[in-house]
């Protein structure tokens, strides 16, 4: 059966080999200094193996005081370029692209003796600390810290770059206005809470010239919150600046409780692609192969972003392919007595 979700998809110069992301997923298993750790060489081996066309790993975070959780893996200095390259390399090995999510947590930090930072004095929940409002000082040393960044994504060699501009972490919270109530050039209106995110697209751009993701929370969930319109009007921003695919999660700016079902947040990926004409990857409870191929097949998204279901896993990608009745290529060691990849 010919299938799109194992049809080849490029970007730029990138090809992947099939329509299947490895979405990022916080794994708090490095220590302070945030290198690269066994587990990691492990863990995401493991999904390149099982054929992923995609892994993006978890936040690389840009700032030693961003922290989402402790244990996040870091890109905030030189020496994280080296184990970063071992990770780059080794999945690499196994014929899958490698992508590098790049953020900061801002007023959600999760450093212990750390005031966190954000657009607003505006605390995420009556039990979290107040953070501290960004000047415009520490907006642009920000912004030059995704910037450099970049740079060491691209010396550590990964293919694609993604900006992590979602989930309540801080470029998220200059886009809500729930969480952005400046009254200078960065607040207030849709441009002016557009500003910093435009102008780190812009900074990163110095650095890196290959196939360029930003991922979006497409609602805030809240009343007075950005909504899937809004993002429409973000993303024609995103394509203007050269965003080459919108990657559609939603939710995190206020502590709501989300109803979640799956293909929940699979509208998002659909209205953004087909009113702003951008490619668009689509996340959210994606468990099987034929939910994917739908969503493809439809025109809905062009990457599906599978997450938990690659948790229980790391073979999802040989499960869909049951499924759909589609060929996929077994890794070689699997195969060298002759053994049946898809009836094994």
């Amino acid at each position: 059966m010919n299938t799109k979700l194992f049809s080849p998809y490029t970007i730029k110069d990138i090809t992947f080999k099939n329509r299947i992301v490895m979405s990022p997923m916080c794994m708090h298993s490095s220590d302070e200094s945030g290198e690269v750790k066994d587990f990691h060489l492990t863990h995401y081996t493991a999904r390149a193996l099982g054929q992923a066309g995609l892994i993006i790993p978890e936040t690389l975070v840009v700032d030693s005081d961003g922290l989402i959780g402790p244990g996040d893996l870091g890109i905030w200095d030189d020496y994280h370029i080296k184990g970063l390259k071992n990770l780059v390399d080794r999945i690499h090995e196994f014929g899958a692209k490698v992508g590098a999510q790049i953020g900061h947590a801002g007023r959600v930090t999760n450093k212990e003796g750390v005031t966190p930072i954000g657009p607003s004095p505006i605390p995420f929940s009556e039990n979290t600390q107040t953070p501290i409002e960004m000047t415009k000082e520490d907006i642009q040393k920000m912004v030059h810290k995704f910037k450099e960044a970049a740079r060491r994504a691209r010396e550590a060699g990964f293919d694609i770059l993604e900006v992590h501009c979602a989930h309540g972490y801080l470029l998220n919270e200059f886009l809500s206005p729930l969480s952005n109530q400046r009254t200078d050039e960065y607040g207030g209106s849709l441009e002016n809470r557009y500003r910093m995110i435009g102008e780190v697209i812009d900074a990163v751009k110095i650095e890196w010239t290959g196939p360029l993701f930003v991922r979006i929370s497409s609602t805030d969930y809240k009343e007075g919150g950005n909504t899937p319109e809004t993002y429409v009007e973000y993303a024609k921003k995103m394509k203007e600046q050269g965003v080459d695919l919108v990657d559609c999660s939603s939710g995190g700016i206020a502590p709501v409780k989300v109803n979640s079902y799956p293909n929940y947040q699979v509208p998002a990926a659909d209205r953004i692609r087909n009113k702003v004409e951008i490619a668009t990857g689509a996340v959210g409870l994606i468990k099987t192969g034929r939910q994917a191929e739908e969503i493809l097949r439809n025109n809905r998204a062009d990457l599906v972003f599978i997450g938990r279901e690659f948790l229980k896993n790391p073979f999802w990608p040989r499960a869909a392919a049951e499924e759909l009745g589609a060929d996929i290529e077994a890794p070689v060691q699997y195969t060298r007595y002759g053994s049946d990849w898809l009836k094994s």
